[in-house]
């Protein structure tokens, strides 16, 4: 079985997509894939809940226990690889990861960012192209790379940026285009694992 473990920092609606995308389109059955566990830096987020829900394992590695990015790292991977998990995902998942985390997953684990990369990495990401005057804005899932936002690319979606936009606007449209997107990147990255 391929063990896709989720990591999440908050509200997890793209978690809830890739869970409601591997129920309809039978992936334990198609791919030979589940989600094995949910796990959130964060005791409060409120996705944890939606995984519990869902049936899926939950945990917390609560960043603020640790007294540095490492230590929380290797508990992170302690704690992910209880799973043995074939593919890791970033679903809203507000954390740097080192560079040692990230050479552990080397080419198993995804990340979704809102900005159709390489425009606009980091943060504040659809006032930045509304600020730059883009006709389009849009959301990229790709592999994770020790340099941030930077990976190779495997999917992405546009959308308008239209006149009156606010970030808040554009954040909207662009989430809706993010919950397509990233549950079908993650099943065409598994069919090839």
């Amino acid at each position: 079985m391929k063990n896709i473990v989720i990591l999440i920092s908050g509200t997890g609606s793209n978690m809830a997509a890739i869970l409601h995308a591997a129920e309809r389109e039978r992936w334990q059955t198609r791919l030979g894939a589940r989600v094995a566990a949910v796990i959130s830096n964060r005791p409060d987020a409120k996705g944890l809940l939606t995984a519990a829900e869902a049936g899926v394992a939950t945990a917390v590695v609560d960043h603020k226990a640790y007294s540095g990015r490492a230590e929380f790292d290797a508990a992170l991977r302690e704690a992910i690889d209880v799973h043995e998990p074939t593919l890791v995902v970033l679903a809203g998942f507000m954390r740097i990861l080192t560079p040692e985390f990230v050479a552990h997953y080397a080419g198993r684990i995804v990340n979704i960012h809102p900005s159709l990369l390489p425009a606009f990495p980091g943060l504040h990401t659809h006032q930045r192209a509304i600020d730059a005057g883009c006709k389009l804005a849009g959301v990229t899932v790709h592999l994770v790379t020790a340099e941030l936002d930077h990976g190779p690319i495997l999917a992405q979606a546009a959308v308008p940026v239209l006149p009156g936009d606010t970030a808040d606007t554009l954040a909207a449209r662009v989430l809706s285009q993010e919950h397509l997107i990233y549950p079908r990147a993650v099943a065409e990255w598994l069919q090839t694992a």
